[in-house]
């Protein structure tokens, strides 16, 4: 007798990136941010009164989504807190997706997109990225028949950005809900979150692992009109962020600037590692995230091993898209220093092989 959904039988689970525990490395593979959060994080960890945790926490996170909102003049109506983004894609997929409905969504991208679409019970439509990782200009047209589009901005793992304009296009023309998944947007240079005033099928959706430097704590935002919002209210679990994640959620976001200075470091060395990368070789993408995607001057697959042995992790897809690519988180500059002080000496080994 089989126990499982035949659907969970038949489907590959998420790969996270690894998390090594044989030895010390630099972890440059899961774009997590290099320095610590803010102080007022600190604090609020050291003021919280354990005792507390005998009661259940503040079911609909209310203040979370008034401090998220409120950046960008949107009250908390127009905000819903998750227990990351990926607990609100989840959210996405359950209340706009039918069981054998058609979910849409853009290749290559985050792959839990798919993983979410096999757990619904739904069927793909994986549009390609053109041969730049641009949107195609017939998008709307392939999404034909979805309910929900999900596009990655910046994208991951190319960690480029869509125009605005285009973006503009693609909500307007779908007529489904248009999730615009903005993990990184804290690093880029616009943003769609205006959208959600303009579009009432539009869905925006932020976290805090990447900027904030608050990866392990799990928190996200999703933002769109409240109608959007009541529906999806209706579909998350009822108390899905713990008591100690809103109160340390809430002094992070009232640090915003702490926040903001971080990812102008993380960009200003972005940007020093791709000068460098280029002139030994690499071709990298054009990078609006605090991670790259760059084609080494030998075999990828063989330079991710090479680096894993002299204790550096990046991630490698083994996607034919991007086979011939590595991903690599920014780290402090002293990390990145080491870092191409490994790849050199690595492109040595190899002229000499």
């Amino acid at each position: 007798m089989n126990l499982v959904r035949s659907n969970v039988a038949k489907m590959d689970g998420y790969t996270p990136g690894e998390q090594p525990r044989d030895r010390s490395y630099v972890k440059l593979n899961t774009n997590e941010n290099p320095y610590p959060p803010s102080p007022a994080v600190f604090r609020a960890v050291h003021e919280f009164d354990p005792g507390r945790l005998r009661l259940y926490s503040e079911p609909l996170s209310l203040e979370l989504r008034e401090l998220a909102g409120a950046p960008f003049g949107l009250d908390r109506d127009w905000v819903l807190a998750g227990n990351g983004s990926d607990d609100l894609l989840t959210i996405a997929l359950r209340t706009f997706v039918d069981q054998g409905g058609l979910c849409a969504y853009t290749h290559p991208s985050y792959s839990l997109y798919p993983v979410l679409v096999d757990l619904q019970g739904a069927r793909h439509a994986a549009i390609e990225l053109d041969e730049e990782f641009g949107l195609p200009a017939d998008l709307v047209q392939q999404a034909t028949g979805a309910s929900l589009l999900i596009v990655c901005r910046p994208n991951a793992p190319t960690g480029n950005v869509f125009p605005l304009d285009t973006m503009h296009r693609v909500c307007a023309e779908f007529p489904g809900v248009v999730w615009i998944d903005e993990a990184y947007g804290d690093f880029a240079a616009d943003s769609c979150l205006d959208f959600v005033r303009q579009y009432p099928n539009v869905v925006v959706s932020h976290t805090m692992s990447k900027s904030y430097s608050l990866a392990g704590l799990r928190l996200g935002f999703a933002f769109a009109d409240p109608g959007l919002i009541a529906e999806m209210l209706k579909v998350k679990d009822s108390y899905n962020l713990d008591m100690m994640t809103q109160a340390v959620g809430a002094a992070a976001l009232r640090d915003r600037d702490y926040m903001l200075a971080n990812c102008q470091r993380v960009r200003a060395t972005r940007d020093t590692l791709v000068a460098t990368l280029d002139s030994l070789g690499f071709h990298t993408l054009p990078s609006q995230t605090n991670f790259i995607l760059t084609r080494p001057p030998m075999a990828a697959d063989r330079m991710f091993v090479a680096l894993r042995e002299r204790g550096y992790l990046v991630r490698y897809f083994r996607d034919p898209r991007i086979a011939d690519r590595l991903r690599v988180s920014i780290g402090t500059d002293a990390e990145m220093a080491g870092f191409v002080q490994a790849v050199r000496a690595i492109l040595a080994a190899e002229t000499q092989a």
